[in-house]
């Protein structure tokens, strides 16, 4: 069971779409198979590790992470700057933005306890931004796992 933050925000409603144009992005925004993902997990192949993509680490935890290595006990998780507000490249925005900055600190405490949840049950946890570039962060989890597979 999640613990609750002390760090609580303001549940908001969703609030209606801005534009028809804001409405068409946010049903692009795909949960899984981003293109910052697929390219880590192409250089992840390509240096012969083998993972399981998109599943709970643990099951009694009702989080997925996007990369896991089950054999290591490592779990990557691939946050997008809007969605996870990123320090360098994270936005607000404008319209709603009551309702966005609230669900972005929410998506964060989530991230927190999701990481913290992980480690006490033992896993490794690495989140990788979606702008890092995909071959440093793979040379990064490349040696994460192969230490902890020693």
């Amino acid at each position: 069971m999640a613990r609750k933050s002390s760090k609580k925000t303001k549940p908001v409603k969703n609030p209606k779409p801005s534009s028809k144009a804001a409405l068409n992005r946010m049903k692009a925004a795909k949960p899984r198979d981003t293109a910052p993902e697929k390219a880590l997990r192409s250089e992840l192949h390509k240096r012969g590790l083998r993972y399981r993509v998109d599943v709970r680490p643990i099951q009694e935890l009702n989080r997925r992470a996007d990369i896991v290595f089950r054999s290591a006990n490592v779990a990557i998780f691939v946050d997008g700057c809007f969605w996870h507000g990123c320090p360098k490249h994270g936005t607000q925005a404008k319209a709603n933005a009551e309702f966005w900055k609230n669900k972005i600190r929410q998506n964060q405490i989530r991230d927190e306890d999701t990481s913290k949840q992980l480690k006490k049950a033992g896993w490794r946890v690495i989140r990788v931004w979606e702008h890092e570039n995909p071959e440093k962060a793979s040379e990064r989890i490349y040696n994460i796992v192969a230490k902890s597979r020693r």
